[in-house]
């Protein structure tokens, strides 16, 4: 029997333990940094199908199998997001004001099909080097939980490094790929202006902060836009703007926040610098102090070329030529991008619509997966894994 043959019987046969584990983590999600229960259930299975397992100093694992020859490493990221869960499923989230809204339990789930499917292969002599899984916490916060498992010494000796994210855009039993960049740069910034505030009739005795608030709102998206790259696809859009408490009082402080976001890893490294500046100089004539915070997030995520062939093929073997589809680079960040900055790899999107079905968006409470994403992924992942070793 061939690996690709063996991994599709171990998964199918799998498949109706992997669904109850996603549902199981879907009704029991942990934020960032607290994926403890989440930790021990992937390690004690990962362990039960002949893996070598490192719990980490918080939480998440490392684990290899495999004995000799090149390192093939594939990623899953464990922790749920701060949204309250608002479908009706009987595994629907137990936590109160969290859930798995960006679909990390279906990539923990897929990943842990894949240890299993892999446990196989190697116990039937098939699997020609090493592969090591990084069930990593925290990708939700910046700048990610992926700098962690780095300085963990996670990477060392890995030739090549391979994920999969859920896409409810496309259908379930359809893998996007792209080569080249696939994510943006994403970073966090809070601006806090201060100032003497007063009366609402007397602004000019004062220093209107207010007022001040709203320009950089509106023209700090507009100035960075003309002073990076616009090939870069600038977007700064603000989540949190609070000032004031009252109609004829103009506030003494005031504080909006929101994201940064761009597709170059060019403007993401003059961003930082040039935000601080252009704020001053926007609120510099109302007279008021500005604090800026800029918290770099992560950088883009880039497939490199010779992985998405690798990572094609294996789509192909699992799901056939009409398997793969294009995809296009999104805004949205990802921490798999620190790993990509020091080895070669890529990530692909996984369908989780079902076919005829609504489309969901990420990050949103009602988002719902097709159950069988999971046993695709667990394939892709464990086939890409095999296939490596191939030509590695």
């Amino acid at each position: 029997m061939s690996s690709a043959d063996l991994i599709d019987d171990v998964v199918t046969a799998a498949e109706p333990e992997l669904v109850a584990l996603r549902r199981d983590l879907h009704a029991h999600p942990e934020l960032s940094w607290r994926e403890l229960r989440t930790t021990a259930l992937v390690s004690a299975r990962v362990q039960q199908a002949g893996w070598r397992v490192t719990e980490l100093p918080r939480t998440g694992l490392i684990a290899e199998i495999g004995d000799a020859g090149p390192v093939v490493a594939l990623r899953a990221d464990l922790d749920a997001l701060p949204v309250p869960d608002l479908t009706d499923d009987p595994w629907s989230s137990t936590v109160e004001g969290v859930t798995h809204a960006c679909g990390h339990d279906v990539h923990t789930s897929a990943l842990v099909g894949a240890a299993i499917a892999l446990g196989r292969v190697h116990e039937q002599g098939l699997l020609q080097g090493r592969v090591r899984l990084l069930f990593q916490p925290a990708e939700e916060v910046m700048p990610g939980g992926a700098l962690s498992l780095i300085e963990l010494g996670a990477l060392e000796g890995v030739d090549r490094l391979f994920g999969l994210h859920c896409d409810p855009t496309l259908d379930v039993g359809r893998v996007g790929l792209r080569e080249g960049p696939i994510t943006g740069a994403a970073d966090h910034l809070d601006v806090t202006l201060t100032g003497s505030g007063g009366h609402t009739s007397r602004p000019h005795l004062t220093e209107d902060l207010t007022y001040a608030l709203a320009k950089v709102v509106t023209e700090l998206p507009a100035i960075l836009s003309r002073r990076l790259d616009p090939r870069a696809g600038v977007s700064v859009v603000w989540g949190l703007v609070r000032a004031g408490s009252a109609h004829n009082v103009i506030p003494a402080t005031g504080r909006i926040g929101g994201t940064v976001r761009m597709l170059d890893a060019i403007a993401w490294s003059e961003a930082e610098k040039l935000v601080p500046v252009l704020v001053e100089q926007v609120v510099a004539p109302y007279g008021v102090h500005a604090q800026v915070d800029y918290q770099r997030g992560v950088p883009p995520v880039v497939n490199d070329a010779a992985s998405i062939s690798l990572l094609t093929d294996a789509v192909e073997s699992v799901l056939g030529k009409a398997g793969h589809v294009s995809t296009q680079q999104s805004l949205g960040g990802e921490d798999f991008g620190w790993y990509l900055d020091r080895v070669p790899g890529a990530m692909g999107r996984l369908g989780t619509r079902t076919p005829g079905g609504p489309t969901y968006d990420l990050h949103q409470g009602n988002l719902r997966v097709d159950d069988r994403a999971v046993g695709v992924g667990a394939r892709v992942l464990a086939q890409v894994a095999v296939a490596c070793h191939g030509v590695l």
